[in-house]
């Protein structure tokens, strides 16, 4: 078995792991930026094998530079996302927001009136 037949090229921005919907970054960024051993990835994620994680991190060992570049663009989209979401939030998350904003009112008023 070849290393990449662990993986579905979707497209260049899209690399998941076979028979998975886990894209590699998942478990890179895990093992690059958690500090996560592969171990821990396997255990936290278990539609996927040790094999798969240990796979996933030889390609990354193997293709370095590629998948570093891979792993920038994915990072800056999910902070595009993540400030598109905070400034565009979805409205049934503004009125979860709201009711609880509202809770905390009443818990900081009915603590406030205890402690008269």
């Amino acid at each position: 078995m070849q290393l990449e037949d662990y993986f579905n090229f979707l497209a260049p921005d899209d690399i998941r792991l076979q028979g998975t919907r886990v894209g590699i970054e998942t478990i890179l960024f895990d093992y690059l930026f958690r500090a996560k051993t592969p171990e821990e990835i396997a255990k936290t994620y278990t539609s996927l094998t040790l094999e798969q994680v240990y796979a996933t991190i030889l390609y990354y060992l193997h293709n370095k530079q590629a998948v570093d570049a891979y792993m920038t663009d994915w990072l800056e989209w999910s902070d595009r996302m993540r400030e598109e979401q905070r400034r565009n939030p979805n409205p049934v998350v503004e009125k979860l927001r709201k009711l609880k904003a509202e809770k905390m009112a009443i818990q900081a008023d009915g603590a406030e009136i205890s402690y008269r």
